[in-house]
């Protein structure tokens, strides 16, 4: 008998329903992910199972190397099949840990394979799933359809090429069940004038990506703003930060112009100046943003690249970061206030990484309602180290205590992986149970109606609405219906 069963996660009777009734079927609205929009383009065919599900997951990296699994079978030189045969070892072990639940729901709902993986079944796991990642269905474009994703946004650089996004959605905009992939504009690279050289090759890329000669902080802004106006015409509408904490330090121009012409000349910019000149460039962002009505996100809360051997050996991003405990509070609002009072708040989606500070970041939130839009300031999703059970609900009742669940725009997979799509119905199942268990227990009204249209808007309607993608060639009217068919 399979372990991920249709009623899986959901453990009374009215969360099925609400599951199966109103969650099961909504499409798939991905705002947030680090997708490579080449590879879709492309329509990639995976060689194995190593390569759609192993390659650059940092989540299985961690708990192989907690196993004692050396690093050869991780990032190394091991071939696929060893890789893949460790990771089955390592299965077993993952007992509580989310890995397990996310292994088992991602062979079923890929590859429909029910059996538990550990080292026995490893061999007829790899063969079952290499012979259809064969197929079309299991291409890049493939999986997007299969899992009825309307919308994917990718995380993108200022200076990158935005034309495999406009190619993607030219020839999607035919088929009946089309997705739409859009960029997000994420210009952490333009905060970094502390970064010595790899601030001035980024500046060089900007030149040349911009068509501006960046002598001065005004050109390099102009620059900037081209960019933002490049995604803005292929169909942006959300940028991204990813920060340790805001920045809210009163920075003039002058003083700005002075530290950008330090950093240009090669002099070293300290702590303090950083923070001044980031401040101002993120107050520029959020002008921007509302300009053009875009949704802002900010993730905070990461402590990065904590190992400095493992790091230098085997580069950022390969499992050594940990969550980071900054005060949040007192910049965040700071931040949050110097754009509202002078009337550049735009809508935002603010995610947390430590969960001391749920209550912190879904409060700030709730005090910069203006009314005019409903939801305006989101408490995102739980993301990273909170995108599991316990960390969804605690993210949900934070939400919930202090705000308008009704509001929420839900879940993304903020992944690099095609095989994390699951992390949407993991979500629903979730959130049913939650709200499932509540109505039997008279927390909530026994009015299936009216908490299953809530949970159908969380799961998709919500993030359409608030997002306001466009659709090409459509009608707003048609926009809607062209994404949920």
């Amino acid at each position: 008998m399979s372990f991920v069963q249709d009623d899986f996660l959901l453990h009374c009777e009215t969360a099925r329903r609400l599951y199966h009734e109103y969650a099961a079927a909504e499409p798939i609205f991905d705002y947030h992910s680090h997708l490579p929009a080449s590879a879709i383009a492309a329509g990639h065919r995976f060689r194995d199972l190593t390569e759609i599900w192993l390659e650059g997951d940092h989540y299985k990296w961690r708990a192989m190397r907690a196993n004692g699994v050396g690093e050869r079978f991780c990032t190394g030189d091991a071939s696929s099949y060893e890789k893949f045969r460790a990771w089955a070892g390592t299965v077993p072990c993952t007992l509580r840990n989310p890995l397990y639940h996310w292994t088992h729901l991602e062979l079923k709902r890929y590859f429909g394979i029910g059996e538990l993986l550990d080292q026995n079944s490893a061999q007829s796991v790899w063969d079952q799933a290499n012979a259809m990642l064969r197929t079309d269905d299991l291409s890049t474009r493939g999986i997007l359809h299969k899992f009825r994703v309307r919308v994917a946004c990718t995380t993108d650089d200022p200076c990158d090429e935005l034309s495999t996004h406009q190619a993607i959605n030219a020839s999607e905009q035919s088929t009946e069940s089309g997705f739409r992939v859009y960029p997000t504009f994420r210009p952490d690279r333009a905060l970094q004038v502390d970064a010595g050289d790899k601030f001035n090759r980024w500046i060089a890329r900007l030149e040349q990506s911009s068509n501006t000669d960046v002598r001065t902080l005004q050109n390099f802004l102009d620059a900037l703003k081209q960019r933002h106006d490049h995604f803005h015409a292929h169909g942006g509408r959300l940028s991204d930060h990813g920060l340790t904490r805001c920045y809210a330090t009163p920075c003039s121009e002058k003083e700005a112009a002075r530290i950008f012409d330090d950093a240009r000349s090669g002099k070293r910019v300290t702590e303090d100046e950083h923070d001044a000149f980031a401040s101002l460039l993120m107050l520029f962002f959020g002008r921007l943003d509302a300009e053009k009505e875009w949704t802002k996100q900010l993730h905070l809360g990461a402590l990065r690249s904590v190992n400095s051997r493992a790091t230098h050996v085997l580069g950022r991003d390969t499992g050594f970061d940990c969550i980071g405990d900054w005060p949040q509070a007192a910049a965040l609002s700071a931040y949050l206030d110097l754009l509202d009072r002078e009337n550049s708040l735009p809508r935002m989606v603010l995610y947390n990484l430590n969960p001391a500070d749920n209550y912190v970041l879904a409060t700030a939130a709730g005090s910069f309602h203006d009314g005019a839009i409903a939801g305006k300031i989101q408490f995102g999703s739980g993301w990273w180290f909170l995108d599991q059970k316990e960390g969804m609900k605690w993210q949900l009742d934070a939400l919930s205590n202090t705000g308008l669940l009704s509001r929420f725009i839900g879940m993304t997979t903020d992944s690099r992986s095609f095989m994390s799509f699951p992390r949407h119905e993991y979500f629903r199942r979730i959130l049913c149970d939650m709200l499932g268990k509540e109505m039997e227990s008279g927390e909530l009204p026994s009015d299936e109606q009216l908490v299953g249209t809530m949970i159908k808007n969380i799961c998709f309607e919500n993030a359409r609405q608030f997002l306001r993608l466009e659709v090409p060639a459509a009608s707003p009217r048609k926009a809607a219906q062209t994404l949920r068919s």
